[in-house]
């Protein structure tokens, strides 16, 4: 292949980008004039997000350290390197710790968090002093609603290495950010396995019901990375609540939360608008 002038452009690999909030950072990233490779286990969804904005589409199952090695040799001799890694790709598990089954816990933890040490240590080498890396967490890595444990400890996982990365990279001149998304409108379904229908249904109206879209979520993440922020956090109402159980004493802050997540229940109890 052909190597691609880069002079002047922003040099990207993203996971997950061929659906949901991947999708919506590709198409930001490249409406922007970055150049974006799409990283996606749906070959399909990654090209048919790649002809619609103008990247580029790889296949890449981040349980697979054979797909990054390919990604980074395309990115290596495509483009001479990459700039910004988006380690977006990430599924969901719900249900109560005595339903879930081990291999669920290894499903997502080899997704979520190996997936992003997989990314790290293929494309490391092709990155400069300058260069970036994205990993997409949750508010769950800092606020844990029962009933997704799994899904706690995952993201919890991703804001740890984020943070160990912070100054293990600093020396190289690689930064490190983490965004910590709460709920936002997205196709769940689609990478979310449950054990519990009701945490099922309840995670879903959650999302359903949520004021904010991939897109705005995307919006909110790329201006935090433009401010060069470490810790990206895009819900106001999540923030709050982070620093209320950083700064109250623990007790007061699970007392609170007990309140809040029965007031949450109730609300999801009850029938949305439009039935």
């Amino acid at each position: 292949m052909q190597g691609i002038s880069h002079t002047g452009k922003r040099r990207v690999f993203i996971t997950g980008g061929g659906a949901g909030l991947g999708r919506e950072l590709a198409r930001q990233l490249a409406d922007e004039g970055a150049l974006v490779l799409i990283g996606d286990v749906d070959v399909a969804a990654a090209e048919d997000t790649a002809a619609q904005i103008g990247a580029y589409a790889i296949k890449c199952d981040v349980r697979s350290e054979e797909d990054f090695h390919a990604a980074a040799k395309w990115l290596r001799d495509t483009w001479g390197g990459v700039d910004l890694l988006i380690n977006n790709a990430g599924v969901a598990q719900m249900g109560p710790l005595v339903k879930t089954p081990i291999s669920d816990w290894q499903w997502i933890m080899d997704i979520n968090v190996f997936g992003i040490v997989r990314g790290c240590q293929a494309l490391s080498p092709i990155m400069e002093p300058g260069a970036r890396v994205l990993n997409i967490a949750s508010m769950a890595a800092m606020l844990y609603l029962p009933n997704s444990a799994a899904y706690n400890a995952a993201k919890s996982a991703v804001l740890a290495i984020s943070e160990t990365l912070m100054l293990e990279w600093e020396p190289k001149g690689i930064s490190i950010h983490v965004a910590c998304p709460a709920f936002f409108r997205t196709d769940l379904a689609r990478n979310m396995r449950s054990t519990d229908p009701e945490t099922e249904r309840v995670t879903k109206r959650l999302v359903e019901r949520s004021r904010l879209g991939a897109d705005q979520i995307a919006t909110a993440i790329l201006a935090g990375l433009a401010a060069d922020k470490p810790l990206i956090l895009t819900h106001d109402t999540a923030r709050r609540s982070w620093l209320q159980k950083r700064y109250l004493p623990f007790g007061i802050y699970m007392n609170m939360m007990r309140r809040q997540l029965k007031k949450m229940n109730e609300r999801m109890a009850r029938p949305s608008k439009s039935t």
